[in-house]
């Protein structure tokens, strides 16, 4: 069946007014209209035209159509169903797919339920019925371009918050991590290296990217290698090369890592599962940035940034002989400390937001977080971390039936209950107060050294940091023999 278009395209109402006038909102909104019967599309542009505040562009079929949305930016596409080539169904389809920011609005002369349900189920802003009446086109966009104004905004609003609260793709609003991006920004003009502490997902690689990309060395290669994830015998070949003939499987020359990384920065994660003969030849390369490859006696000269992490402590590892000590100290010329993501827990609904638009279906508007919901994750205490958080928002995502995230999407283990913390040991053989004392002292103690440990042992920042004054911070070092100084090392 095919559709008459002199008969049943002609749009009616031609004396119709013009859109009403909203200067302020639709400020020169580009519309395209998309029509294979060159009378009516012409029709439809003189009248929209008439608006001062529109500049409407025409397309004689989908591929056209596709080719102008990918040079210039439309707020809303109207166009015809059957068209030969790329159909009204499928140019909608491709504006979804692309997640371009424009509206939809279907025409036809085949006014159907079923291609509207189609229709609106792939995301059209409305489904108009041929022949078009012009004054109810006329309304139909105008609400069509003040909806697409308020997702602009939404839009532009929740990017400016990104903005706000990002450091090359680090989502934050933790003080101790903007700690963390003052000491990138300092690091990053340097070639010193740079070893990254913290538990395992606490975004590690993202922190060494940071570094990178903050420096000078932003154009040169960013090479990133997983230590644990290769076996000791193909680790050497791995990092520094080998020629051809070295062994076995040797059947040509390969590059190795930290040629790759030439003149830019590598990235050694999880340094301390590196057995310790390979840590001998890493030292040397760290030292005199030179090596030779595997099977091979030409000595290769690299300037290259090193960043390390780990989520092990080297030094103690170092002690128990398992890790050089030489090496660690190699390593630790500037040291970055991620905190865990439950010692932030005010990132966990930014986190949360950004994985929730993240995991959006294409053309769908993201999900909402319910107020339980938020309060769970808040109160969860993420072993994994920002990776773990990530996880359960993906699943989160996919199990909800509609557009809210309740605590039940959830994965099971963040809606168990913590396990009860122990109770304290009671004594009734002991005077009370004497019992009070002790784990008052003790929880002082532990409060105190914890504090030290954020500050780096600095007096002045414990005692902003816990209330107290520089002379009580003194004394209470000296009452239970504290030395700052072990704090400076970390």
């Amino acid at each position: 069946m095919t559709e008459n278009k002199a008969s049943s395209a002609a749009p009616e109402g031609t004396g119709a007014p013009a859109l009403a006038s909203e200067p302020r909102s639709l400020s020169r909104r580009r519309v395209l209209i998309v029509e294979d019967n060159e009378t009516a599309c012409k029709q439809i542009q003189v009248f929209l035209e008439t608006d001062p505040g529109l500049s409407v562009d025409t397309a004689a079929n989908g591929s056209d159509a596709l080719k102008a949305l990918g040079e210039r930016p439309y707020s809303v596409v109207v166009t015809d169903l059957k068209m030969p080539r790329v159909d009204g169904l499928q140019l909608l389809e491709q504006v979804q797919k692309l997640r371009l920011p424009a509206d939809v609005i279907i025409m036809t002369g085949f006014g159907t339920i079923d291609h509207a349900v189609q229709a609106m189920r792939l995301g059209a802003a409305d489904f108009l019925t041929k022949p078009i009446n012009l004054e109810h086109l006329r309304l139909v966009l105008e609400r069509t371009l003040r909806e697409r104004a308020l997702q602009d905004e939404v839009t532009a609003l929740r990017e400016k918050l990104d903005e706000q609260f990002a450091f090359h793709s680090i989502l934050t609003k933790s003080a101790r991590m903007h700690d963390v991006f003052e000491l990138i920004g300092h690091v990053a003009q340097t070639i010193s290296t740079v070893l990254i502490v913290g538990e395992t997902g606490t975004g590690k690689e993202l922190v060494a990217r940071a570094v990178h990309e903050a420096s000078p060395r932003r154009a040169a290669p960013f090479v990133a290698v997983n230590c644990a994830a290769l076996p000791e015998s193909l680790l050497e070949s791995e990092l520094f090369g080998h020629e051809k003939g070295a062994f076995t499987s040797a059947v040509g020359q390969r590059k190795g890592r930290f040629e790759m990384a030439h003149g830019g920065t590598i990235f050694l994660d999880e340094i301390s599962e590196i057995p310790l003969a390979m840590q001998a030849k890493l030292l040397r390369v760290l030292q005199e940035r030179r090596f030779e490859r595997v099977g091979g006696s030409q000595t290769i000269e690299v300037d290259v940034r090193v960043v390390a992490a780990t989520n092990r402590d080297l030094l103690r590892r170092a002690k128990e002989g398992k890790f050089r000590e030489d090496l660690y100290y190699r390593l630790n010329v500037v040291k970055i400390d991620l905190p865990p993501l439950h010692e932030r827990p005010e990132d966990i609904p930014l986190l949360a937001g950004h994985f929730v638009q993240k995991f959006s279906l294409p053309g769908a508007p993201p999900k909402v977080i319910a107020p339980e919901a938020m309060e769970t994750l808040i109160q969860h205490r993420w072993p994994g971390n920002i990776r773990e958080l990530e996880n359960a928002i993906e699943r989160a995502c996919v199990t909800s039936r509609d557009e809210v995230i309740r605590a039940e999407n959830l994965p099971a283990e963040i809606l168990k209950p913590g396990r009860p913390r122990s109770e304290l040991p009671v004594d009734l053989a002991r005077p009370l107060t004497e019992q009070l004392n002790e784990l008052t002292t003790a929880f002082e103690e532990r409060y105190l050294r914890r504090a030290l440990k954020r500050t780096r042992g600095h007096i002045g920042r414990t005692a902003h940091l816990t209330g107290l004054s520089r002379r009580t911070i003194t004394e209470k070092l000296a009452l239970y023999q504290i030395d700052k100084t072990e704090f400076k090392k970390d």
